[in-house]
């Protein structure tokens, strides 16, 4: 009885402490921890130290529990390097994960990710990172609670500091509410050993990213960084005004008008706002319906699905990733479909290049879909 009431106690201790029921204190190591990464540079102000890497192409994201961002990254091709850590604290002492877990620091367990802009781009990797996060929550992500947990994503140089201005306020618009801190990285310590590639270690280990979402993230082909979304001074000069108003509106055009509700010829379908792929022929069935149907999108990531609870209805909107047009609404149960799944998509949301075009089009490293 004696034994059971301190079990608990320690539990409490745990929970008040801030520490997540998926993870365990463990002592720091007393030799071969490592303090402020090699190779980085320290200025100096009246108000604070601010912590800057020298490389170019690195970005810090907090998404709750750092074993599963870091594997994450660590998946994407091109990345060269994720490593766990703290970043961003309010005390002044060197942070390690006894003192980080309390709450009472500041810092967010974060990942720094080292990536190669030839192979992958920043675009890729932070809408990775916000396919997998909930931004509408604080201080949490899955069954992880505390401050340590905080989402956030921060950068060290201008080049990086616009990338995620742009894409943070395209998220921000596809919620009702977002919490992801936004901002320049302050300091930076890395975690211990124990913590580096913990889940390589430890395959059974804590994760709150689902294994699928790392597999999936390990075999895409489309980088959204090739097909960014342009000012939107840009998207009216080049649209039609019923595209205008079906992208950038959430528009729907009438059942059996679109260009391509009936239309079956090879190739796949781009947003006509970016460009990115989104659909491939191979896909697409023949519906009563009235609109362009289709079982799946090429790659899932490349669309982004929502509630749309409009009209007086509950549904789900799909939108497209990077250029965050309206594209349709997804629905499930449909008799018509092999799959069961109708992915209903505006005509006018869409171009077309056919199969015979997109090599000239910059799209032939998407030909293997038509090899099956």
């Amino acid at each position: 009885m004696y034994r059971s009431v301190l079990a608990l106690l320690f539990a409490a201790v745990l929970l008040l402490s801030g520490c997540a029921v998926g993870q365990q204190t463990v002592p720091k190591e007393k030799s071969g921890q490592k303090t402020k990464m090699d190779g980085a540079a320290f200025d100096r102000s009246d108000e604070e130290i601010t912590y800057m890497d020298t490389k170019d192409n690195v970005i810090y994201l907090a998404g709750g529990c750092f074993w599963g961002m870091e594997q994450l990254m660590q998946s994407i091709p091109g990345v060269i390097d994720a490593e766990s850590g703290y970043a961003n604290g309010t005390c002044e002492e060197d942070a390690d994960y006894q003192t980080v877990c309390t709450g009472n620091t500041g810092f967010r367990e974060t990942v720094r990710v080292e990536y190669d802009p030839e192979q992958v781009s920043l675009d890729a990797l932070l809408l990775a990172y916000f396919y997998v996060i909930d931004p509408t929550v604080q201080n949490r992500q899955g069954n992880d609670r505390g401050s340590q947990y905080q989402t956030g994503v921060y950068y060290t140089n201008e080049s990086a500091r616009e990338t995620v201005k742009r894409i943070a306020e395209i998220e921000r618009g596809r919620s009702e509410k977002f919490f992801v801190e936004i901002g320049p990285l302050k300091n930076y310590y890395p975690a211990e050993e124990y913590h580096q590639n913990y889940l390589e270690k430890n395959p059974n280990g804590y994760c709150h990213i689902p294994r699928t979402e790392m597999e999936l993230f390990s075999r895409l082909r489309i980088d959204p960084g090739d097909y960014q979304k342009p000012a939107a001074e840009s998207i009216r000069d080049k649209l039609t005004a019923e595209q205008y108003r079906v992208t950038q509106e959430s528009g729907t055009e009438r059942a059996f008008t679109g260009e391509f509700w009936d239309k079956f010829e090879k190739g796949i379908y781009v947003d006509v706002v970016t460009g990115e792929p989104l659909f491939s022929s191979t896909d697409k069935y023949g519906s009563g319906c009235g609109w362009p149907a289709f079982t799946k999108p090429i790659e899932g990531p490349a669309v982004v699905e929502k509630e749309d609870l409009s009209h007086g209805m509950r549904r789900t909107e799909v939108r497209s990733r990077a250029g965050d047009s309206h594209l349709g609404h997804v629905f499930t149960g449909d008799p018509e479909s092999p799959n069961g799944v109708r992915y209903c998509i505006n005509s006018a949301a869409l171009r077309f290049v056919p199969y015979e075009k997109m090599e000239a089009e910059g799209y032939g490293y998407l030909l293997y879909l038509f090899e099956k």
